[in-house]
């Protein structure tokens, strides 16, 4: 089988690697992957993959070359599991390659967990598999904007959840990605709300955030000192040292909480600043549905992000153009683009194997 290799310490680096499938053992199943989704939000994931354990997950055995994670819908080949029959179709986290191995178990709720010794400490969120009877179509679009929209709906629940601290705007920064846009779109939604929505994006995707209606203003990156001076949110999809060191330089002490969520501009991120105002947190989206579960009860939360991303995916037409590549050999160049930052906010491509 053939999987995507990239350079761990430097993310724009990769290569294309044939290997021998894995052995099946007692107790596991190969699944074959029919699809999956790369969006900016898979190069957060390399960018990211040491301080967030995302290259844990499907360990390559070559010191310094990582599986970046996926999410798509593959089928069952090969089983020695009683949870899982061949045929079975599954949605959910992968790496970038044609195969993968699990040690699955059934859970209550109707999913899949792989219970692979080297995943029993990492996010359980990533771990199930959700078993699914649906055309490309559908595949695609929920490869494209479950787990992201996932991302912006738990922001919102965050958000919320700590009354904006206090603020009475949210300042998105990269409001042209899609987990972007879609926190932009879950805010929009109440009828009656008592805050501003800023979206900050490049001059380039100005009017593709303008026209998806989900701002109250939108501003591009050199026009920071135009925000409003009064309490404020700023959540960061981009990760752009220079951009937040001018927000936090503009707004002060009215920075009541920076959230640090992506990397889209990971090239340009900067570990440590000195800023005033709130100091930047690192947002983990596992931790809000984890504080939900034990709240709530399992399956709630759950039920509730399934529930919003569809109504938003439901105007996905409007805002995404679906771009399916053919053969994992189309991966390395859909990658490097948005590894690059020439890719299109309004595109969203697949790979289909």
């Amino acid at each position: 089988m053939q999987r995507l290799l990239v350079d761990q310490y430097d993310i724009t680096r990769t290569r294309l690697e044939e290997v021998a499938s894995a052995p099946l053992g007692p107790g596991q199943a190969r699944l074959k992957l029919e699809s999956f989704a790369l969006t900016a939000n898979n190069v957060t994931y390399a960018a990211v993959g040491f301080t967030t354990q995302y290259w844990q997950f499907f360990p390559t055995g070559i010191e310094g070359q990582g599986l970046v994670p996926v999410w798509g819908v593959a089928e069952v080949t090969q089983s020695n599991a009683e949870a899982l029959a061949p045929g079975t179709r599954l949605y959910g986290f992968y790496p970038l390659a044609e195969e993968l191995v699990i040690t699955p178990r059934a859970d209550a709720q109707g999913a899949i967990v792989d219970t692979a010794p080297h995943r029993a400490d990492l996010p359980g969120v990533y771990n199930r598999y959700t078993p699914v009877r649906s055309t490309p179509e559908q595949d695609h679009m929920r490869a494209l904007l479950q787990p992201l929209l996932a991302t912006s709906y738990l922001l919102f629940d965050w958000l919320m959840d700590n009354d904006l601290f206090g603020a009475q705007q949210v300042i998105v920064g990269s409001a042209s990605s899609k987990t972007g846009l879609g926190l932009c779109k879950f805010l929009a939604e109440p009828a009656a709300r008592g805050y501003g929505i800023v979206g900050l994006t490049s001059d380039r995707n100005r009017a593709f955030v303008e026209g998806s209606g989900a701002c109250d203003r939108v501003l591009s990156y050199d026009e920071i000192d135009r925000i409003d001076d009064v309490p404020s949110v700023y959540v960061d999809m981009a990760g752009n040292g220079a951009v937040k060191a001018a927000l936090h330089g503009h707004l002060r002490d009215r920075v009541k909480h920076s959230a640090a969520v992506g990397l889209s501009h990971w090239d340009k991120f900067e570990a440590k600043q000195d800023l005033p105002g709130a100091k930047p947190q690192f947002f983990f989206a596992p931790a809000q549905i984890a504080k939900r579960r034990a709240e709530w009860g399992p399956g709630v939360m759950e039920d509730k992000i399934a529930k919003a991303w569809k109504r938003i995916a439901g105007g996905a037409p409007d805002w995404v153009t679906v771009r399916v590549h053919h053969g994992i050999a189309a991966a390395p160049a859909v990658y490097d683009a948005l590894a690059t930052g020439t890719a299109q906010p309004r595109d969203g491509h697949v790979i289909r194997l």
